[in-house]
């Protein structure tokens, strides 16, 4: 554990961890708030899936345009605005849920705050790619695990404000973090010392660069199943007949992945980022392959804790590729993009496991989608193409990813 404490003891590590971590968190409760939300007023999970899906989408469209914005001018400015917006707009979309307004004004809302999301992953990773290169593994492994903590923590306490309170409590919550992290991280040391790249890039040289293309179509596929299992756990404790357990198996899950991550981040590989990428993608797959088939919410946690340690290694190992493939004067765009990636990819496959959920297929279709989905994240990394140029490694060892 000597290399978590070499990261930890770096002058602005904990508030990069610590902002980084309140300003994730209403990434992982915003989703599932609406989704109990809307689904209480509406009744329909498919509703509330696309309502969900459309906040992820807008922030997928909007995101990688403030990337590029940042990785110019400087994160900073950024991050103020939307500190000020976002909460504002969680309110606006609590109102409308709450007087039951029609379909489309629902997913208007939740568009409104999806593209106001404060950018704090991306910039986060993108300070965490500027340290020492002997300590970056062990920094992205510890932002991977600090993510999924974010998981634990985040659906627990909207299922926590949900019983003691409502959804709604959980809204205003989510809207104060995202205020928090976002202003903690504009004003922190590193951010003081950012200097803007300047110039002008093709607009999508960032996403063409080689190694990315199948670093963001494999990390779709992934977080579409990642969404497809996100809808389905409420919908299997509805069905169980015990609603708020799905805060539990969420946090379960996220719990296994942190653990995971621990152990992985304080391990040296020998072997090539690419080929750990398709191994950890592999082991996510096949943790995903047996829920299907279960009926037991216990054994499911179960399964959930085991299949969810391959998560954090597979975020860390793609925070370093793509730390290893972008351009230094892009490095904000390029984690963006992987975020994008992640709010939009998820929240498309929330959308379609709610929509698989309401047929007869039910639950279990949107699991088998989930499965398929990492399956599908394997099969990319296998597809050829340009060799990724991984900065710091030998050419010799790099293999198409």
């Amino acid at each position: 554990m000597r290399s978590y404490l070499t990261v930890w003891r770096m002058p602005f590590a904990r508030v990069l961890l610590l902002a980084g971590f309140a300003g994730r968190l209403p990434s992982a409760m915003v989703p599932l708030a609406l989704l109990l939300m809307v689904q209480q007023q509406t009744g329909s999970y498919a509703v509330a899936g696309g309502v969900s899906a459309m906040y992820g989408i807008a922030t997928a469209l909007v995101a990688p345009v403030l990337g590029r914005l940042a990785d110019r001018r400087s994160p900073r400015g950024v991050l103020l605005v939307q500190s000020a917006a976002y909460p504002l707009l969680l309110a606006l979309a609590a109102f409308v849920v709450l007087v039951r307004a029609p379909v489309p004004v629902l997913l208007g809302a939740a568009a409104a705050v999806g593209a106001s999301t404060p950018l704090v992953s991306g910039t986060v990773r993108a300070l965490w790619s500027r340290v020492d290169a002997r300590a970056r593994p062990t920094a992205y492994a510890l932002d991977a695990i600090a993510s999924e903590l974010v998981f634990v923590a985040g659906p627990s306490l909207v299922a926590l404000l949900a019983v003691v309170a409502s959804p709604f409590v959980a809204l205003a919550v989510a809207g104060v973090l995202g205020l928090v992290g976002a202003v903690g991280i504009a004003t922190s040391a590193p951010m003081r010392a950012w200097v803007p790249a300047g110039g002008r890039r093709p607009l999508l040289a960032t996403v063409s660069t080689p190694g990315m293309p199948r670093i963001l179509l494999s990390g779709t596929a992934l977080m579409l199943g990642v969404g497809a299992l996100e809808v389905a756990v409420p919908a299997f404790a509805d069905a169980a007949g015990n609603p708020g357990m799905s805060g539990l198996l969420l946090a379960v899950w996220a719990l296994g992945s942190a653990g995971g991550g621990l152990w992985f981040g304080a391990r040296v590989m020998s072997t090539s980022l690419p080929r750990q990428y398709r191994w950890c993608l592999l082991g996510v797959t096949v943790g995903l392959a047996p829920l299907a088939a279960v009926s037991s919410p216990w054994l499911l946690g179960v399964l959930l804790f085991l299949g969810g340690t391959a998560i954090a290694p597979t975020l860390t190992v793609q925070s370093s590729l793509v730390g290893s493939i972008a351009p230094a004067s892009a490095t904000t765009e390029a984690f963006t993009w992987l975020s994008t990636v992640s709010f939009g990819a998820s929240a498309i496959g929330a959308a379609v496991g709610g929509a698989l959920i309401e047929t007869r297929l039910g639950v279990a279709g949107a699991l088998v989608l989930a499965t398929l989905a990492g399956a599908l994240a394997v099969l990319v990394t296998l597809l050829p193409g340009r060799q990724p140029v991984l900065a710091g490694a030998p050419q010799r060892d790099v293999v198409p990813a």
